[in-house]
């Protein structure tokens, strides 16, 4: 499995469009056009295919933890319990 068929994959399993990816890597300080994205998702015949980088996914994933729970806290700083 590639990296590209994991990114398809969490795309549709957390129902995210090219919007909330973008906003996503930018949590984590990392800049994408939605064309630059797109071509991740495309067919690997297709001619603009590009394969996904390590550094891109990870960045993803990175930015999607903090997208479902938050930025850590900073040390010394006690956590908020949750309701």
């Amino acid at each position: 499995m590639t990296n590209n068929d994991i990114f398809k994959k969490l795309r549709v399993a957390l129902k995210l469009r090219d919007d909330d990816i973008v906003k996503i890597l930018e949590l984590v300080d990392f800049r994408i056009s939605k064309s630059e994205l797109g071509a991740f998702f495309r067919k690997e015949d297709h001619p603009k295919y590009m394969e996904c980088g390590d550094q891109i996914l990870r960045n993803f994933l990175n930015g999607l933890v903090i997208h479902m729970r938050g930025p850590m806290p900073k040390k010394g700083d006690t956590p908020k319990p949750n309701k």
